[in-house]
């Protein structure tokens, strides 16, 4: 089950980067700007570095890194699948590592058209799922570290002396068995009768 909503995050993330990255392709030109929302507009510049820009002239090594991004992300999650919810930053990691790979096997370069005001780099869709992928699995990780053990605080504690054990039945050393208290045979006798020895 986790591995399929794996999947499904990354085929998402992936489909949404691809098509949204041919849609700014075919409708603005190179070096355009058209505003989208304040504060935010949409060019089609070419990268060929890594997220936001960086490492432009680096592109061997930055396809590279990503592929090994991708299979230490497969790594981490083969060993921790059943945590919550880490499906969710792995698919996000994984689709947005592979819409970029994919630009870059295709093109050469990625396509980055969100552009952010104050010299921010533009970037696209997969750098936004990265980003917020990384995000994601520090709170997820940081939130497992810090969680404590589930084993009760009370386990491992000595246990006070007549505490039941796991029976609920513990019993004292010398404690009386049977249908008579103890030392009911000196108080009869040998036969049951008060008064020491037994009549004839």
């Amino acid at each position: 089950m986790a591995w399929a909503r794996v999947v499904t995050v990354a085929t998402a993330v992936v489909a949404a980067d691809w098509f949204s990255k041919r849609a700014i392709e075919s409708s603005i030109r190179p070096g355009e700007e058209r505003k989208f929302l304040p504060g935010v507009q949409l060019v089609d510049t070419r990268n060929h570095g890594v997220a936001f820009g960086m490492l432009p002239k680096a592109q061997v090594f930055v396809t590279v890194a990503l592929a090994v991004v991708v299979v230490a992300v497969l790594i981490y999650f083969v060993r921790r699948s059943g945590r919550g919810l880490i499906w969710l930053p792995t698919g996000m990691l994984l689709g947005g590592a592979l819409g970029n790979i994919i630009d870059r096997l295709r093109d050469g370069a990625v396509t980055d058209f969100i552009k952010l005001p104050l010299g921010w780099p533009p970037f696209n869709l997969a750098d936004t799922s990265i980003t917020l992928g990384v995000i994601v699995l520090v709170l997820l990780v940081g939130g497992v570290e810090h969680g404590g053990s589930d084993a009760s605080p009370e386990e491992g504690r000595p246990r006070p002396e007549g505490t039941p054990d796991s029976d609920g039945a513990q019993r004292r050393a010398g404690a009386p068995t049977g249908d008579h208290p103890a030392g009911s045979a000196g108080l009869y006798g040998g036969n049951g009768m008060a008064g020491g020895p037994g009549r004839r």
